[in-house]
This record gives structure tokens, sequence and C-alpha cells, in this order.
């Protein structure tokens, strides 16, 4: 059942151009929140929000990204410079870039898919924990919302699959040393693009339960991950081979069964940010093997990987290290 309707409720949410981020936003809004649409372009995202028919007086258009560590906290500010409660940050916002031979990096210098999936998300929600614990403290909605992948959980088929290599972030060996050129993987092994991405989406999943670990008793906060199916014609997949972006779709619409539409995704998202029912921190939401008929959400397992403190924690440590984390930021 949703919170009541009110522009009282302020969420943010990453990558809202295209997408699961765009349905998502959408359906926030049609739930009577005022939302925060972060995105890199901006001309591109005021013509999605009148071509969807957005509510003028219920959002926002910030610039954001999340590959430069400098725009991140330039949005914060910008953000702060509002004065706008928060009350939910979803961090969906991801590149793929599978065709890569060589890796592309951020202006920090960082491997893309790992500076603009996990690196500028962690960032941002470090900065944004006590805004959403400030609403939590009111009583208020407050929860920190982060899209996974079936992909990069060994616990499901699809993080089985080797292709191009399962998620593997090994002992951290790239982050310990710099994560700099020629280092382009987590493990520091040899880069493979479409790794680096199931890679990056692991450590999102390992930071969202690091928070609700280390912050959820004392802030009240809700932490949470969801995969809310597979979205085979996204334009996540822009970059990918013409021939796969053709049959994909196919493939998951009548051989597994598996196709979720971009429009039900993006509702799925915004009844994890504000539904009563995902109101309990540290689940991992899923709505069924994608190829079984179960509609139900429920908590999936998370690997052994997601789950090991010992992991996590370090990955804590090396990230907030990388990204520039000091005294000065929130939630340290």
């Amino acid at each position: 059942m949703s919170i009541t309707p009110s522009k009282k409720y302020t969420a943010i949410v990453t990558g809202t151009s295209s997408g699961v981020g765009r349905f998502a936003a959408k359906s926030l809004l049609d739930r009577g929140w005022h939302v925060l649409l972060a995105c890199r372009d901006v001309e591109k995202m005021r013509k999605v929000a009148e071509q969807d028919g957005f509510p003028s007086d219920s959002y926002d258009i910030f610039h954001l990204d999340l590959g430069d560590l400098q725009s991140v906290r330039g949005f914060v500010k910008q953000f702060h410079d509002t004065g706008l409660p928060l009350h939910s940050l979803v961090c969906n916002a991801a590149v793929y870039l599978p065709l890569l031979k060589s890796p592309m990096r951020s202006p920090q210098g960082y491997e893309i898919s790992v500076a603009t999936n996990y690196f500028g998300h962690y960032l941002l929600s470090r900065l944004l924990l006590n805004d959403l614990t400030k609403s939590a403290n009111q009583g208020q909605l407050a929860r920190l919302i982060t899209l996974g992948t079936v992909t990069a959980n060994s616990e499901e088929f699809g993080g089985k699959v080797p292709i191009p290599a399962k998620a593997d972030i090994g002992n951290l060996e790239g982050l310990e040393a710099g994560f700099h050129d020629p280092i382009a993987m987590i493990n520091a092994r040899e880069f493979k693009a479409g790794k680096a991405y199931k890679d990056s989406k692991l450590c999102n999943m390992i930071a969202n339960r690091e928070f609700h670990r280390r912050y959820h008793e004392a802030s009240g906060v809700v932490f949470n991950t969801l995969y809310p199916g597979c979205v085979a014609d996204t334009a996540l997949f822009r970059n990918a081979p013409d021939l796969f972006q053709k049959i994909f779709p196919w493939f998951q619409k009548n051989i597994t069964k598996g196709y979720v539409s971009q429009q039900v995704a993006g509702d799925r998202v915004a009844q994890v940010v504000c539904d009563s029912a995902f109101s309990l921190s540290g689940v991992h939401w899923s709505w069924g093997n994608r190829n079984s008929a179960i509609n139900a959400p429920f908590s999936q397992a998370l690997s052994e990987k997601a789950n090991d403190p010992n992991r996590s924690s370090r990955l804590w440590d090396l990230t907030a290290k990388l990204v520039g984390c000091d005294e000065g930021d929130s939630a340290n």
C-alpha cells in the first residue's frame, strides 16, 4: 500500500532521461512525489519531461555526470542550495560499454563503468546520507534504493553465465593499487568491458548492504537493492552489438518469458521507494527468476561475495579513499 501522495516527499533519481529511471520518475510523480531528475543531458531530459507530461511544479532537472566526482559534489551542493528535504535517493543510472577493447577513463582516471556505476553513486550516497537521516529522525519515510542486476548475483542463473566472464572483484587488488592506468579491473586482471559492468553492479549491491550494516539502526534510513526484471530493450544496451539489440528482447519475450517492460520496471522501482511493503531494510527485492510465473516480490539472496562482511568493509574503505571522502563529508 502506497504512502498517501504528498508533495512533501522528495526523491532524487539518477539516470532519468531514458529507460527504467525515466519510468521510475514518472511513477513517483504519479504518486504525488516531487522528483529531482538527475541526468547528464539536461536538454534531452527537458524534452522527455514534456513528452511524458511530467507536471511542471513537481520536478526539477539537475545536471549530474556520475563518472566525474567533481560533478557529483557540484550536484549535491546545488541540491542543498534548494533547501528541499530528501526522502529517497534512487541510484539507477548506469553505463554499459561491452564493445570497448581498451578502457575508457573518467576525469579522475578511473575505468568509466566502475567510475560511473559505482564510485559516483557511492559518493552521492555518502554526501546525501545526512539528508535522509534528517527525514528519518522527523518520523518520515527515508530510503536509499540501488538498482542491482541478475548478472552480478551468482545466486541466480544469470549470474552464473560466463559471458564475457562472471562478476568477480577478487581481493580488490585493483582498488588497492590505486585503480589508475594501466589497472582497469577491480581484481587488477585483464580488461573485459562487459565484466567491468557486472563488477560495478556487484559493488553497488555490496555497498548498499554495507550502508545498511553501518547506518540503518542509528539513522532509521532503509537501505535496499532491487532487480526489477529483464528490461531487454532499455537504452542501457544502446552500445551493444546491433544483432544483440534485436535478438535479446525477442529471446526474453518468447523463450525465457522473462521480459519486463520499462514501464513495469519503473513502477517496481517506485514501489520499493515508497510502498509500506518494502520498509524492511537490508533486502534485495526481486520479482521472480524471470523465467518463472512468480510475479509477487520477494527477498532474493545475494551471493557469498556480496555478503562477506570483511570484503564489504574493505571495499568501503578503499572506495572512500579513491573518491576522496574526508572528515568534511557526511556519514564518515
